[in-house]
């Protein structure tokens, strides 16, 4: 089967082949240090060790949703939501109203969203996914309160039957999931929240749209077994991992993640906090942006072309798709086209502007968009971000940051009495 491959020749002269060379030493440092620190890399060897009865439950329990709900609402923040977002996004027709219908929640700290949410879903059959690996994260915490409020009203003492809980080892969520005998899926001690997309966080809302899951790990499976090598002229992750640093160092501080088909908006923003979340601290770390071509070249094109040069752009390029339009009745130039031929001529044709422009390029080759290599993809970016923040000179798996804000929203709140 053909893999998604990595191609760095459109950096202007940024990165050569001797750029590997030289960083050799520190990659495969940075590769063993990843294999030892058991704290965070649970995630390391997941789609290998993930327990056939934990995937079982979670297809047993998919499927009861599916049969018994119009909507599945999924409580969640940040990694807790956003990669099954992008798998439901991706594989999901742009207009079918398909049944469950998945929503989200805990979110945002919108009055006006759960207000409305809970108007939607009132005369129509719910279950709700809470998915937290910590329990208290303030967001999710309001979010399923509220909601678990309005399942035990709708549903009397049915209502732990419908309520599905993803969370940490212990905790005061999964106290409270014991207490109420609500069916619940664990997120390893060592698997955090952005990692976490291949684990029951993730699988079950996929589930339960219908999304092979047993092809999505076995894509992942598959890029475990190619990336656990660390030869950088041979693991075209790590050479991802160094490109973003060579370039950061060149004062390229922005990295957009480019794609040219609108199903994929969801994976870049899975990308975008995998990254953000994992990267930016101690002052450092690339500051990474979505663009969805041709789209975003009517509204931010001009700056990327002519604007400052402080950013590039890594293009996820899609090599095929399996439902094309022949293009007729339009102009000479375009009759007897395929669109997709025309939208790869676009990506062609922005690639040699942006670069014209002074625009660094970063490729990632996508043969093909199924549920294979989406799970290929994100053990890509999974690893590939482990072994960039390791040559930030980063901790890539905490978040000080997030944990700041959430301090000063609560003191806040306790100073508002």
């Amino acid at each position: 089967m053909k893999k998604i491959s990595f191609d760095y020749n459109n950096t202007i002269g940024y990165i050569k082949e001797d750029n590997f060379k030289e960083m050799d030493s520190i990659v495969r440092d940075a590769h063993y240090k990843l294999n030892k620190d058991i704290n965070y890399n649970g995630w390391l060897r997941w789609p290998s060790i993930i327990d056939y009865n934990e995937i079982k439950r979670i297809k047993d329990n998919a499927s009861i949703i599916r049969n018994n709900s119009d909507v599945l609402v999924v409580i969640g923040i940040g990694g807790s939501y956003l990669g099954s977002k992008a798998s439901i996004e991706l594989f999901n027709d742009y207009f079918e109203d398909k049944k469950p219908l998945i929503i989200y929640a805990g979110n945002s700290l919108s009055a006006s969203y759960l207000n409305r949410l809970i108007d939607f879903i009132k005369d129509k059959e719910v279950s709700i996914n809470v998915i937290s690996k910590s329990g208290d994260t303030t967001e999710i915490t309001i979010a399923f309160s509220i909601l678990r409020d309005f399942m035990e009203s709708k549903y009397g003492r049915y209502a732990s039957k419908r309520i599905y809980v993803t969370t940490g080892e212990k905790g005061t969520l999964r106290e409270l999931a014991f207490k109420n005998k609500y069916e619940t899926f664990t997120i390893p001690s060592n698997i955090g929240g952005r990692y976490s997309v291949l684990t029951a966080v993730g699988l079950l809302p996929m589930a339960v749209s219908n999304i092979d899951i047993d092809k999505v790990l076995k894509g992942a499976n598959e890029a475990m077994n190619d990336y656990d090598n660390p030869d950088i002229m041979t693991n075209n992750c790590y050479q991802y991992a160094v490109s973003r640093n060579i370039l950061y160092n060149n004062d390229k501080k922005i990295e957009a993640l480019v794609n040219y088909e609108p199903k994929m908006y969801y994976l870049g923003e899975w990308w975008k906090q995998l990254f953000g979340e994992s990267e930016g601290k101690d002052g450092k770390g690339i500051f990474p942006v979505t663009l969805t071509y041709s789209t975003d070249l009517h509204s931010l094109g001009q700056y990327v072309q002519d604007g400052e040069r402080h950013l590039f752009e890594t293009v996820l390029h899609l090599e095929e798709i399996d439902n094309d339009i022949t293009l007729d009745n339009i102009n000479d130039l375009l009759n007897g086209k395929r669109l997709s031929l025309v939208n790869n001529m676009a990506f062609k044709g922005v690639l040699t502007a942006h670069n014209n422009g002074g625009i660094p390029n970063l490729i990632i080759n996508i043969p093909l968009l199924d549920e294979y290599y989406f799970g290929y993809l994100i053990y890509f970016f999974e690893k590939s971000c482990a072994i960039s923040g390791y040559l930030l000179g980063v901790n890539p798996f905490d978040q000080p940051g997030v944990e700041a804000y959430k301090q000063h929203m609560l003191n806040n709140i306790n100073e508002s009495k």
